[in-house]
């Protein structure tokens, strides 16, 4: 058996311009932090000829093409592993969150694949095997920030060029500024699930048009990524907190589906109670909320978003990335 991870993340600035939409024609530029939540995907040989896959639902298949879940079916068609295996899948955290569940789970995957067939391969490689599969095999309306950022782990900057170049740059964050931040940020999961596609091709549509100057917008959400890694860098942890709060304010402008009015109450009342900014991680509709409140305001903002029914987690960065963290297979 082989026991294969990758983390989610969170989008610290400029999360969206990675967009195609956006990046084909500007280029975009972002920062991301894998945290250590992790999907899981464990593979063993079948003593059948069969394929096995278990997941939310269970499917055993006799060809690659009679499998139903599109990620399995994909990794499965690319690697060349077409009988006799049996793939499990399992998450830390709910899908259709904003975490990028479902390329952490493609990266996870491909790495489990190449490593049952006795390859070794690189974060580089992982990301752009995941992003072929999810973008162009499937064409998903997607960005390539959650396959690099699962694959590579860490703060981690990245460059997304006009031609689909992606520049990698892990950000050389002194600890105790990442410990202030991770003391600092406030994660609560909203209850809503919902699929980030269906915001993401309606956001794809604004900056096409450029309704509501979303070209402009997205401009500086890109800015507020650079601002972000000097920030960091810089250690002035309070004033990205402010920058959230005009990331958010940009952001939820490029998509009616972004946001809704409980969503809005919920920002207010963590806002009121001493956040200095926050968003909703990913693409937005549903999912976790991310803030940021200065230690004298933490419990303030927990107490009142509890209230109004949101569950907190805590969480820690990773910096490890995808991994093989067992294997016990015999080729």
């Amino acid at each position: 058996m082989i026991v294969s991870r990758a983390p989610v993340r969170f989008s610290l600035g400029g999360g969206g311009s990675d967009l195609p939409s956006y990046a084909s024609q500007h280029g975009g530029f972002l920062v991301a932090a894998a945290i250590d939540k992790h999907i899981f995907v464990a593979i063993n040989s079948r003593f059948y000829d069969t394929i096995r896959l278990a997941y939310s639902h269970t499917e055993i298949v006799e060809r690659v093409d009679q499998i139903e879940h599109r990620l399995f079916r994909e990794a499965l068609r690319f690697t060349g592993v077409s009988r006799g295996v049996e793939l499990v899948s399992i998450a830390d955290l709910p899908a259709n969150s904003g975490l990028g569940s479902s390329s952490s789970f493609t990266v996870a995957l491909l790495n489990a694949l190449h490593a049952y067939k006795g390859e070794f391969v690189s974060s580089e490689q992982l990301a752009r095997e995941a992003c072929h599969i999810e973008m162009d095999i499937l064409k998903e309306p997607i960005g390539k920030q959650d396959q690099y950022i699962a694959a590579y782990g860490g703060v981690t900057a990245f460059t997304f060029e006009k031609d689909g170049a992606v520049h990698v740059e892990r950000l050389p964050v002194k600890l105790e500024v990442l410990d202030e931040l991770e003391r600092n940020l406030i994660v609560f999961y909203s209850g809503v699930e919902r699929a980030a596609s269906d915001v993401l091709v309606q956001q794809r549509e604004v900056i096409k048009k450029n309704e509501d100057s979303a070209v402009q917008r997205m401009h500086r959400i890109k800015e507020l990524g650079y601002e972000t890694k000097r920030l960091l860098l810089e250690g002035d942890v309070d004033r990205y907190g402010d920058l959230l709060h005009e990331h958010w304010t940009n952001k939820r402008k490029l998509a009616a589906k972004m946001t809704d009015s409980t969503i809005d109450e919920h920002y207010e009342a963590a806002r009121k109670a001493g956040a200095l900014g926050g968003k909703l991680i990913g693409a937005g509709g549903g999912g976790f909320f991310m803030f940021y409140a200065r230690p004298g305001d933490r419990r303030a903002v927990t107490d009142a978003l509890v209230r109004r029914g949101l569950k907190p987690l805590r969480f820690r960065f990773d910096f490890d990335g995808a991994r093989i963290v067992a294997n016990f297979h015999r080729s």
